[in-house]
């Protein structure tokens, strides 16, 4: 079920791009070969009005071939026949489709859920974000320079660009109508660490290291068995976290004992001190009814919200704070979308087809603004080269142009089978 789902998922958001390619090309009077679903070999084929219409065996991809796309040859009802500006047209018309489909979507999603308001739930006492003037109620509208929406801007903001001490937090708030700002150095939370990630929350099994810090300093290695903390058996994680609630780790030493390979160690550590600037409020991240033409205008804002969030990604892919393996392909988008179904299913019909749509409108405005990047084999790096003819007044040489998309094809391909890799590794 979860795979059927994330296939018809796939193809309505793929059918889109290419039908924008399609009616674009037929308004612009340029023979379409073929239209398709799907890569690979064809399963079902039939031609009409001197297209053929194809769905393929791979429901991974789609296409619109369009007489003369990729030669030299522009005689009537090629793509090269087409005047410059029909063609950026034609080929802005997937990605500028897939954000209407995501616009479509999310008018719905938020016609029956609503939208969610960026509103100060509560302040901390005492905090320097109370001092600031910030309170319960307030409307956070930029946070650091960064304009916010929702409440989920905010969340994905702070979380790819995390506080650190010495930073000063700028906020800009809506107060009864009117906009104020504020800016204050935020409190800092200091924490004594030993240094580990368990495997889960009722284990005490070591599943990872954190570099640099106590327990890998003392040789402990992932798969070690934490059993006493001064001689206080910590036999599961709730044992463990009553024994840090009653014993607060600080920065005098500790007797961690372990097992490893049936035999047991000590070792005598001293907790690293850890500080977290805190901002000293909780915000939104739930649904507030809406209706009217406010509909619409957050359903807009639901677009907006993911396209950003795409480009802030890729942001921070390249410069460094994400690798490789922090991305998705189509297997690892399948794996989301089915355990979203699954997930969705204990909380009834209608969240399970809002969080579906929602999944949807994430990979059509993903698709649309990946398809906007200005790199060869997109649509984006063939816009690049129309926009230049359209200013040079004559087209760049085609054969430099075809090998330029080649290249950066067999480039994408490589992309590709490297993140399917991760995708499957991931789940596996």
């Amino acid at each position: 079920m979860k795979f059927v789902i994330a296939v018809i998922i796939f193809s309505v958001v793929i059918l889109i791009h290419e039908l924008g390619h399609f009616l674009l090309a037929k308004k612009n009077h340029i023979e379409v070969l073929e239209f398709s679903l799907g890569m690979g070999p064809r399963i079902i084929s039939t031609v009409k009005g001197g297209t053929r219409y194809s769905v393929k065996l791979f429901p991974l991809g789609g296409s619109c071939a369009m007489a003369g796309e990729d030669a030299e040859d522009d005689s009537p009802g090629t793509f090269n026949s087409a005047p410059v500006w029909g063609r950026i047209a034609v080929v802005a018309a997937g990605p500028v489709f897939n954000f209407l489909l995501a616009f479509v979507l999310s008018v719905i999603i938020v016609g029956c859920m609503g939208y969610d308001p960026a509103t100060v739930l509560e302040v901390t006492q005492n905090s320097a974000a109370e001092k600031a003037g910030l309170k319960k109620g307030d409307v956070i509208t930029e946070y650091q320079g960064y304009h916010i929406d929702l409440g989920k801007d905010l969340y994905v903001y702070s979380y790819l660009n995390e506080l650190k001490e010495g930073d000063t937090i700028r906020l800009k708030v809506k107060r009864d109508g009117k906009e104020q700002e504020i800016s204050y150095k935020p409190d800092v939370n200091v924490r004594y660490l030993l240094g580990f990630n368990r495997s889960d929350v009722n284990s005490m099994t070591v599943e990872s290291l954190i570099k640099g810090m106590p327990l890998e300093e003392a040789g402990l290695e992932a798969g070690d068995v934490i059993t006493k903390i001064n001689g206080v058996e910590v036999p599961d994680g709730n044992a463990y976290e009553k024994y840090i609630e009653e014993h607060p780790l600080s920065k005098e030493p500790v007797t961690i004992t372990y097992e490893r390979n049936g035999l047991e160690y000590e070792a005598e550590i001293t907790p690293r001190e850890y500080r977290t600037p805190v901002s000293g409020f909780g915000y939104n991240t739930y649904s507030e009814k809406t209706s009217g033409f406010n509909v619409l205008k957050y359903g807009a804002v639901e677009v907006k919200y993911m396209i950003r969030t795409t480009i802030l990604s890729l942001k921070e892919l390249v410069t460094g704070h994400l690798g490789m393996k922090d991305l998705s392909g189509p297997v690892g988008i399948a794996d989301a979308i089915g355990d979203t179904y699954e997930q969705s299913k204990s909380e009834g019909t209608l969240m399970i087809w809002m969080n579906l749509l929602n999944m949807a409108v994430l990979l059509s405005a993903n698709l649309g603004a990946m398809n906007l990047l200005p790199l060869p084999a997109l649509d984006g790096g063939r816009l690049v080269f129309l926009v230049a003819e359209a200013i040079r007044r004559k087209p760049v040489n085609l054969q430099v142009e075809g090998m330029i998309h080649f290249a950066g094809l067999m480039l994408l391909m490589a992309l590709m089978v490297i993140v399917m890799y991760n995708d499957i590794l991931k789940i596996f």
